[in-house]
């Protein structure tokens, strides 16, 4: 799949740009503050239909605009698709695939599979627990539409479940309603499980192998999934937990409760890890992202690279450019501050790239 044109306007910094792209590295260099982040989160957003950085729709319009607009022209398994997202104050987001509206943005989730990379994924590590199942959920949802069905029937009895326990705090509780939460959470929560239990015995082993390429086989990590529940107690689980959550208003247990252990040796990473092994640990767990993309669509997602080379080693970088400018991967984007970083890096090892340098929301190519 490839991103042939991306078209901005007044999206966060950048007034309008309009940039065509090769099928190799497409790279954006210039300081930090200056806009170079935000053209990989419009290609995002025209992917997943949000932010990157959980920032709300209106939060993503340039400053005393009135709307933002990001356009984009695509070819994926020879098919020519033109998506289009825009978003006006006070009116409803306008999501189009080839002119036509999207009924429901879940409909276009999995159309251009994506992965990014970003000194924010830290939270990933040092983060709580939502943060890792997101992670999850984001994965499978991308290639699994009835993965994506439960996920959202699942959080829609959640939200009912704890609204009813909220309003009827020190009142009479109609435990019949209560059942009719408890059966759909316990349903969709076990069918959640088992996929992602599934997932990852498959997504773990390459996970693996990427972070052995990338360190080098210095050090041995691995994932673990603790779920909050043991499989097919949920129901049983959300009967016992009745009392407790009325007295606190939400629902406490469920796998809105799981977590994903990140281990270097038998250690977790947040406690023993230096920011180099981190950083290597996140970007392997990427890289795995897009070869289980790739494995479950047949489609190569676009790969986008925000600021990555920072604090890894010479050894650690001359190798995440040899893995994704290798036949596997398909097309990226890279931000950097450093030109003669990226133009040595890339020349190095001999890969197709085109720069463009950006400069306070402004965008130009460069020879």
């Amino acid at each position: 799949m490839l991103l042939k044109e991306l078209n901005i306007v007044n999206f966060k910094n950048i007034g309008e740009a309009t940039l065509n792209f090769i099928a190799g590295f497409n790279c954006f260099v210039g300081k930090n503050g200056v806009g170079k982040t935000n053209i990989l989160d419009a290609i995002y957003h025209l992917s997943m239909c949000k932010s990157y950085f959980h920032l709300s729709d209106i939060q993503n319009i340039r400053h005393d605009e009135p709307f933002f607009v990001v356009q984009g022209k695509y070819e994926r398994n020879n098919d020519k698709i033109e998506v289009y997202c825009g978003v006006k104050r006070g009116f409803k987001k306008v999501f189009k695939r080839n002119q036509k509206v999207y009924d429901k943005l879940s409909e276009h989730i999995g159309l251009l599979p994506l992965v990014m990379i970003s000194p924010e994924d830290v939270v990933l590590i040092d983060g709580g627990s939502e943060e890792r199942r997101k992670l999850i959920d984001g994965i499978i949802s991308q290639c699994n539409r009835n993965y994506l069905h439960q996920l959202i029937r699942y959080n829609k009895a959640l939200q009912q479940r704890n609204a009813l326990l909220k309003a009827t705090a020190g009142k009479y509780l109609d435990l019949e309603m209560v059942e009719i939460w408890n059966e759909q959470l316990a349903e969709s929560g076990e069918s959640i499980m088992q996929m992602r239990i599934h997932f990852l015995e498959e997504f773990r082993t390459v996970f693996q192998t990427y972070y052995k390429q990338l360190s080098l086989g210095r050090e041995e990590v691995e994932l673990v999934y603790k779920p909050a529940v043991a499989d097919g107690g949920l129901l049983t689980a959300l009967h016992d937990s009745l009392e407790r959550d009325r007295y606190l208003n939400y629902t406490t247990v469920g796998i809105h409760r799981d977590d994903l252990v990140l281990n270097i040796g038998k250690y977790p990473v947040r406690k023993i890890g230096s920011q180099g092994q981190k950083k290597t640990f996140l970007i392997a767990l990427k890289l795995a992202q897009y070869a289980w993309l790739n494995q479950m669509s047949g489609i190569k997602p676009l790969l986008l690279l925000d600021d990555i080379f920072d604090k890894l080693d010479a050894d650690r970088v001359s190798q995440i450019v040899k893995i994704v400018g290798g036949k596997q991967f398909g097309q990226i984007f890279i931000t950097d501050t450093n030109r003669e970083h990226i133009d040595e890096i890339l020349k190095m090892q001999q890969v197709d790239y085109r720069l463009f340098t950006v400069d306070k929301g402004d965008i130009l190519m460069s020879v």
